[in-house]
């Protein structure tokens, strides 16, 4: 890969930022266009940015993301955007003659019910989680449309799932990030103003699996390097927490000593998800950074940023 032009598109994004910073490692030349140059939704801008970059290979790291107020108010924007961008960076690079194209998704595609650990077979076997189930149809339809592409054209464009994310570039808002982020920024802001009860959604037992956002880009490098396959690939550590676990942790990292109540009118969302990565250890790659040691690092970043302290 030393020296290969790689278009990372959603650059400014947690994850793209990450493989932005391990690809450079790479010796890779990265190519970025912010969204004043290209929305990434409208094909013509796509096309021709592409055809003028001329990238040796593509990094789909774009998307609508959001917690599950996000995509439960705004199912329209997660279904569209998302499907719009992934359509046209795929056809895009077809029609300017780039072969090599990693598309990233999400653990949210496997049904609400799988079984776990989550092997990557489970998909379409069931129905799917309703909380998210918006961006998790647009990230399937990216899986199938690399794989159309891979059938028709004999392009080696790839997919992979990773599990849920954390790590510098996360997007901090109380309500509508994800849960680490959400939580980080509640429980920091209670421990500075001496709040009593933090309340958090749900019962708190559902349990997720969590990964340092370098070891996804990490895990991106390798497979650009060494998978060529239809099939997606789960990008996970293997392991997971009930989100009262979390929460607790979060609290000690803070420096919350409050207490801590679950709202359980609000929805849980699936009760596990766990994926199972022996396919790609088999291959030779595993997650590195532990848990509290990423979760440390990450709120040290927030509180270097300065930007939601109050």
């Amino acid at each position: 890969m030393r020296g290969a032009r790689v278009y990372v598109a959603g650059h400014r994004g947690m994850v793209g930022s990450a493989c932005v910073r391990r690809l450079e490692a790479e010796g890779c030349a990265v190519v970025t266009a912010d969204r004043s140059r290209v929305d990434l939704r409208r094909q013509a801008e796509v096309e021709a940015f592409m055809a003028e970059a001329r990238p040796d290979a593509v990094l789909v790291a774009a998307a609508k993301v959001g917690g599950v107020l996000a995509n439960d108010t705004l199912p329209a924007e997660f279904l569209y955007d998302n499907l719009m961008i992934e359509a046209n960076l795929v056809e895009a690079a077809h029609r300017t003659g780039v072969n090599r194209l990693l598309f990233l998704g999400s653990s949210c595609i496997y049904p609400r019910e799988a079984t776990n650990p989550i092997t990557e077979d489970a998909l379409l076997t069931g129905p799917l989680e309703p909380t998210n189930q918006w961006y998790a149809v647009a990230k399937i339809a990216g899986i199938k449309l690399c794989q159309a592409y891979r059938r028709q054209y004999g392009r080696d464009y790839i997919s992979a799932m990773p599990c849920n994310l954390y790590g510098p570039g996360d997007y901090f808002h109380p309500e509508r990030s994800h849960v680490i982020p959400a939580l980080l920024q509640r429980f920091h802001a209670a421990a500075r103003e001496g709040t009593e009860v933090v309340t958090c959604w749900g019962s708190g037992r559902p349990r997720r699996e969590f990964m340092h956002v370098d070891d996804v880009a990490d895990a991106c490098a390798f497979l650009l390097r060494h998978y060529s396959g239809e099939g997606h690939l789960n990008i996970g550590t293997g392991t997971d927490m009930a989100i009262a676990e979390l929460a607790q942790e979060i609290a000690r990292i803070t420096g919350f000593a409050g207490r801590i109540a679950w709202d359980t009118t609000r929805p849980d969302g699936a009760f596990r998800k766990r994926m199972d990565v022996a396919r790609l250890a088999a291959m030779g790659w595993r997650a590195r950074i532990g848990f509290r040691e990423g979760l440390e690092s990450t709120y040290r970043w927030f509180l270097d940023q300065g930007t939601l302290r109050r």
